[in-house]
């Protein structure tokens, strides 16, 4: 029978220890144990205060969501003896999830995560008065937002953001995932509303695209494929101010113009105001030969990228 050492993260402010540190704990098992029941295993049988949130217990409810040796994971979802194939050792590291203050032991505060999730609007607002019966969607417009529609707000996508962890404020890739879940349903009246108010400050265009969010979320959502969708629905509508907008924009004309990117063209297109402080340095950088030619360039078959662009645009 396999044994396993269960290194758990610890913190219980309220038995005097405000000081985080891990315990070892000691599990002889079946090879189908997975982490929630090792974790429910050892609060039963050897530490009782082991504070941990669960409930459904098949991957439905997304409340054990934790880390285990580094990934975010849903406990009820992995098998210990996988971990250890994994980590290559026989011991399994559990933490909280990352980017929220531990309130105790595996239990961290996600008020900043519901304060983010409502502050997206996710729910229908529809224009004009309310149908005798229902508004009818088609099933095509509905396959466009199934995805999006399956995320359990977990927040395991939150733990692994690099976005949130360098900017607190980051509203993250489930609130978006449900914001595009609603701006690109045919029954909601608010689309334009809805990217203004996912763009600016904080918004879809701070996202640093490292894709943590698709590969650890545990239910295919693919949160980062909903901010690009979101982007695209902001280019649609004419919401562009944004320098995240701009600079994605100067992308586009480098590539319609040119065929391929024109470094030279992000700065004055991103930043118009400080691209005169950037001069300096960008004349040292040309001297040095890092920089590429400020000069338009145009590449052979060009034609070819602006149909393989104009074929890609109407699959968004």
């Amino acid at each position: 029978m396999p044994s396993t050492t269960f290194r758990i993260f610890r913190y219980q402010p309220d038995q005097g220890d405000p000081r985080p540190y891990h315990e070892d704990f000691q599990l002889e098992h079946d090879d189908k144990l997975t982490l929630l029941d090792a974790l429910l295993r050892v609060r039963d049988e050897q530490d009782g205060s082991l504070a941990m949130r669960y409930s459904c217990r098949s991957a439905i409810c997304g409340s054990c969501a934790c880390r285990a040796d580094g990934r975010t994971v849903l406990a009820c979802m992995e098998q210990v003896e996988s971990l250890k194939e994994r980590n290559g050792n026989g011991a399994v590291q559990v933490d909280p999830i990352g980017n929220f203050k531990p309130i105790k032991d595996l239990v961290v505060d996600l008020q900043p995560f519901w304060t983010k999730f409502k502050a997206v609007k996710p729910f229908l607002v529809p224009d004009g008065p309310a149908p005798a019966k229902e508004r009818i969607v088609a099933k095509e417009a509905m396959q466009k937002i199934y995805n999006e529609s399956k995320c359990i707000l977990c927040a395991a996508c939150y733990s692994e953001c690099n976005s949130l962890a360098a900017d607190p404020d980051f509203v993250g890739p489930a609130a978006f995932a449900w914001g595009y879940r609603f701006a690109a349903d045919e029954r909601d009246g608010q689309r334009r509303n809805r990217v203004k108010l996912y763009s600016g400050d904080h918004g879809v265009w701070d996202c640093t695209r490292c894709m943590f969010c698709n590969e650890r979320c545990p239910k295919g959502v693919d949160p980062r494929d909903a901010i690009e969708k979101l982007g695209s629905i902001a280019f649609q509508e004419g919401v562009t101010r944004d320098k995240g907008a701009r600079h994605a924009k100067a992308f586009l004309i480098s590539m319609r113009t040119g065929g391929k990117l024109n470094e030279t063209l992000l700065v004055p297109f991103t930043d118009p105001l400080g691209a005169p402080l950037d001069a300096p340095f960008a004349v040292r950088m040309l001297q040095k030969g890092k920089a590429p030619s400020p000069l338009p360039h145009k590449i052979k078959r060009l034609d070819e990228v602006k149909k393989l662009m104009k074929n890609v645009k109407e699959t968004i």
